[in-house]
């Protein structure tokens, strides 16, 4: 797992008019919280943590105003709806060693059995409890050969050591469905007439 170390200061302006001139100045307001311990609300670079967040369940280093550092890992992440930049992130604060409970994206390696099988992604995350600092990217599951009406649930992913199922084991996954025939037209009029007859 990556960790990703960043610059925040505090910022004591709030409101939309505060989180407008610190958007123009290319920075993103921040809330960390955890640990029962008050909010803190900072500001971060936004180019490096947009790049951070490309990582799924991150690790952030925080060096807040120079004073204290903090590991955090994205909680919330708002995004403008059309231009897609960071309008604002909540990070949970967390401790070396810490168990944390996260949604891990799911991967499929191989090819469905031959037939157009369809396959479904009944859950595109899979929860699951990690160490803060051991967090997986994500997880791989084979489908190969899978014929319709197979699923894979989540006890039969195979996960890296120190890190447990936080849903049912019995919840599906993936599911393989079978493709939709579609009905030509003449198949249609000649069922229709031998209905008649």
């Amino acid at each position: 797992m990556s960790e990703v170390k960043l610059s925040a200061e505090t910022r004591t302006e709030f409101g939309k008019g505060a989180a407008r001139r610190i958007r123009r100045e290319n920075k993103v307001p921040v809330v960390l919280y955890g640990h029962g311990s008050d909010p803190l609300h900072l500001t971060l670079p936004g180019h490096d943590l947009l790049l951070a967040l490309r990582t799924p369940n991150v690790l952030i280093s925080l060096d807040i105003d120079g004073k204290t550092n903090e590991l955090a890992i994205p909680k919330a992440v708002q995004r403008d709806p059309l231009k897609g930049f960071l309008e604002h992130v909540d990070l949970l604060l967390v401790k070396r060693g810490e168990k944390v409970t996260v949604d891990i994206p799911v991967h499929t390696e191989g090819e469905l059995a031959p037939g157009g099988n369809l396959l479904e992604h009944v859950l595109d995350a899979l929860p699951v409890e990690a160490e803060a600092t051991h967090i997986p990217e994500a997880v791989t599951v084979s489908i190969e050969g899978l014929e319709a009406g197979a699923s894979v649930h989540a006890k039969d992913i195979t996960l890296p050591n120190g890190v447990s199922l936080a849903v049912d084991a019995d919840a599906v996954v993936l599911q393989v469905l079978q493709a939709q025939a579609e009905e030509t037209e003449g198949e249609t009029a000649e069922g229709e007439e031998a209905a008649e007859a």
